[in-house]
């Protein structure tokens, strides 16, 4: 079956996308949202690639290195066996910064005999939009276009030049290794030197997620999901990218393909929250830098999307010439949701500054800049959240009053108030109490439709809707709130297919969805488990699991008949709903044992 089988390197910059043929398809350098180096996952014919050819007796396996971002390719046949380590080298240098320059290694490590191999290596810059001249100089080769406008790229190798060139076949009979970089090296590459950075980026990875505790249940799969999250995080302005990949479509041939390489407030916000109650206090810190970075004006209003260099117009635009990923056109870059009014975001923001201030205490680095956010936010919520706005699921046309967007305002309101409680500031307490509870009234008389037994999509209507489970998340309502528990069953029957769930069933701006949204499954696993079905939330996380890819990661969406993965790769928010419902089920067998050992 066509699947994304893919895996993901990166240093925190920039990523690659690499086949588990070991062929690099996807790769955009010097950062995340730069132009395509390589791009054969959105046209197989012109995109570009960095591949390795071997002949059909080799088999090829590939893993990471335990708890790091190495990936292994190993290819096999016979006595004949080498491994190909891929990474982008990401370490602590001795002042305290991190290394992390715009480049990939591909180190070829020999395990035994004289295994055999020839290499396609072929960039097609600037979105393969002009066409890409390589040439062999003395230290390295030189791949550059003009047409539209200047670039380059740079491969330096202890291999033959020409034969990688020309994909002459070689033999492999001890460690060699290539590194592509945007940039010209100053300091010539050598094998040794390649063989040094593997193992500082090795030791940057296992320190890293050495901070994160371990979990008796599904410790593999928090760790993973973990370093994926950790991947997406840009650090030069402490964005969190929603995935690494533009216009993977949510259905085959169809039009829903869009560009992820952005930080959209609401996907960062959760993510930054998850990651942080793991142990990971710097990628928080750096986020809400991001934050205060974006808001000078106390009265500006939040978008809800950023440039992950903290731009505020993503102009979108199509890039026609590309066929897209398996034919499903068209390829944008730039996304027009930019300028989408969405309510729901301030509650979101809000809970991570409330989590971060508990966490951290009011020494937070930057209090005094978040309470000015805090109150900011209040003033915003208190003069829009009667608003009707795109919701969470960026729906193109109408506005309306969706439930979760509502909820959304609550908690913005409710953890302002937490904020102040903290800070001893009891005047804004008693000001900001009455909205609070004006909000929760409108939500409880408003969003429940007692004809469909649920609180619904958005007032007034009947539709369903997964992003509503997460009231009971946000503290809206309680998991034994009698309205609740027919919420989720209501949900559950309405919109699970084959144990995978839709976000909701109603015709969008493109028709009715066909393949499920992967965030919304584990959202209703988490709900099942909140309100005692654990049993059934389990059963349902294992099989979820089950669709993975051979790396453990996940896309945006999962094709309800095939079980292939869909839409942009990996994603953050399939990734921070695993390690949530792996963590509940953790800690449920933990307190489990506890109580069986008071038994005893």
């Amino acid at each position: 079956m066509d699947n994304l089988d893919y895996g993901i390197i990166g240093n925190c910059r920039s990523a690659a996308l690499i086949s588990k043929t070991g062929s690099i398809d996807w790769c955009c350098l010097p950062e995340f949202d730069s132009p395509s180096v390589f791009a054969k996952l959105l046209d197989e014919n012109i995109g570009g690639s960095f591949e390795i050819k071997v002949n059909d007796s080799y088999e090829i396996t590939q893993s990471y290195e335990r708890y790091t971002n190495i990936l292994i390719t190993s290819f096999k046949s016979g006595d004949d066996h080498f491994e190909i380590h891929d990474f982008m080298p990401r370490y602590r240098k001795l002042d305290g910064s991190h290394h992390a320059p715009p480049e990939l290694i591909r180190f070829f490590k020999h395990i035994s005999g004289k295994p055999s191999f020839s290499v396609l290596y072929d960039p097609r810059l600037e979105y393969a939009m002009g066409k890409t001249e390589t040439y062999i100089k003395k230290d390295f080769i030189a791949s550059l276009t003009y047409d539209v406008k200047f670039d380059t790229v740079f491969l330096y190798t202890s291999f033959d030049k020409e034969a990688i060139v020309n994909s002459v076949e070689l033999e492999l009979v001890q460690d060699e290794f290539m590194l592509m970089g945007y940039n010209e090296k100053l300091l010539l590459p050598t094998t040794q030197r390649a063989y040094v950075d593997l193992q500082n980026t090795k030791v940057y990875w296992l320190n890293w997620t050495d901070l994160t505790p371990t979990y008796k249940k599904f410790n593999d799969e928090i760790s993973r999901s973990a370093l994926t999250l950790k991947l997406l995080s840009y650090d030069k302005t402490g964005a969190v990218l929603a995935a690494a990949t533009t216009s993977l479509p949510e259905t085959i041939g169809e039009v829903r393909n869009w560009d992820y390489r952005f930080c959209w407030i609401r996907d960062a916000s959760m993510v930054i929250k998850v990651v942080s109650e793991l142990g990971h206090k710097n990628v928080a810190r750096r986020y809400l830098q991001f934050i205060i970075d974006l808001i000078p004006d106390k009265a500006e209003k939040l978008q809800i999307m950023y440039g992950i260099n903290k731009e505020k117009k993503l102009t979108e635009e199509t890039l026609e010439h590309l066929a897209g990923y398996k034919g499903s056109k068209p390829v944008r870059i730039g996304n027009a949701a930019y300028h989408q009014k969405q309510n729901d975001i301030y509650g979101i923001l809000m809970d991570v500054i409330y989590e971060q201030m508990v966490k951290f205490s009011v020494d937070i680095e930057n209090g005094e800049d978040l309470w000015a956010i805090t109150k900011g936010i209040v003033w915003i919520v208190s003069n829009n959240w009667k608003d009707a706005d795109k919701g969470i699921w960026e729906f193109r046309t109408e506005d309306r009053h969706f439930t979760f967007s509502k909820v959304l305002c609550w908690t913005a309101l409710d953890r302002a108030i937490k904020v102040a409680e903290m800070l001893g500031k009891q005047h804004k307490i008693d000001k900001w109490e009455p909205i609070r509870a004006e909000i929760w009234q409108d939500i409880y008389d408003n969003a429940w439709n007692e004809e469909v037994g649920a609180y619904t999509q958005s007032y007034g209507s009947k539709d369903l809707d997964a992003s509503v489970l997460l009231m009971e998340s946000y503290g809206c309502v309680e998991a034994k709130d009698e309205r609740y528990i027919k919420t989720v069953n209501a949900i559950g029957k309405e919109l699970s297919n084959d144990g995978l769930l839709y976000r909701y069933k109603n015709e969008d701006d493109f028709g009715l969805p066909s393949s499920s949204f992967t965030v919304c499954t584990f959202w209703y696993i988490n709900s099942l488990f909140k309100i005692g079905e654990e049993k059934k939330a389990l059963e349902y996380f294992e099989r979820l699991l089950g669709y993975s890819n051979h790396l453990g990661l996940f896309s945006e969406d999962i094709d309800f008949k095939t079980k292939r993965l869909l839409g942009n790769f990996p994603q953050a928010y399939s990734h921070l709903a695993l390690i949530e419902c792996a963590i509940n089920f953790s800690k449920k067998e933990s307190e489990d044992k506890m109580l069986e050992s008071l038994r005893e």
